[in-house]
Formats: C-alpha cells, structure tokens, sequence
C-alpha cells in the first residue's frame, strides 16, 4: 500500500470501518445530524480520482454505486449525495450521504447552514436501519474483485 506520512486516511481509518477490501474502505463517518454518511476511501494515496488507472476508476465507482444502492434499498431517503472534494484531506475517497428532506441542511449540502432541528426520532429510525443497510454493502461490496 502506498501511504504518506501525516495523511489522515493513509494513518487511521476515517470512521467505523464497514467494509475493508484489498483497494478500498467503507467507513461509516461519524457526522452530527447525519446518520446515514459513509465514505468510499481508496486504500493507496491517490490525491485525484485521474490518478487511478481505468480498471481502479470503474472498480471505485462500482463501489459507490453499491454503497449508494444499499442506502436507497434500506433507508428510501430524499436523495442520496455523492461528493468527491478532497479540499481538506487530499486523499481520494467518495462521501456517499443519505439526505431527507427533514434533515438539518436539506436542501443545502451538509456543509451548508442549518436549515432547522432534525427531529430525534426520525434520526433514530433511520439510525436503526443502518445495521440492516449495512450487512447489505458487505454482502454487495465483497463480490468486487
């Protein structure tokens, strides 16, 4: 594995490790008023998505569609987001976000202004889902080559 040094997805994992494969990671993200954010963390530094070689890009994006598929089966959210920014860690990973339309920034991005107060129990139903969802991504994700 290609790692550098001070990068904080080449030393830690990023979140709860969901999925661990030989090139990639799901990790479920620990993000306030939103249950539902996962990431899609490429294994080997890699600062651009340009930097993986054809087979890596379809092998990357396939899991970000699986993890996206398994959140629409399990949770029927709004809308799923999918984000690729890297401006504050420059390694190459994917947030894969369930959003509501109840949710705390909807329709803004996550990284938006508050739009109002979640409702707790809507976010502990959707909490309760996660453990079914998430078998799903294991079970999805593990027939990746």
């Amino acid at each position: 594995m290609t790692a550098v040094a001070g990068c904080p997805l080449c030393d830690a994992p990023g979140g709860r490790v969901v999925f661990e494969g030989a090139k990639l990671r799901v990790i479920h993200a620990q993000e306030e008023g939103f249950p539902a954010f996962y990431r899609v963390v490429w294994r080997d530094h890699a600062a651009e998505f340009s930097n993986l070689d054809a087979a890596d890009r379809v092998l990357c994006m396939e899991a970000v569609v699986r993890v996206e598929q398994c959140l629409r089966d399990a949770l029927a959210p709004t809308k799923l987001n999918i984000a690729a920014l890297g401006n504050m860690v420059a390694h190459l990973h994917w947030h894969v976000i369930a959003r509501f339309d109840w949710d705390s920034h909807f329709p803004g991005s996550v990284w938006a202004a508050v739009q109002r107060t979640a409702p707790a129990e809507r976010l502990a139903a959707v909490q309760a889902l996660l453990p079914q969802a998430e078998a799903d991504m294991v079970r999805r994700l593990a027939t990746l080559a």
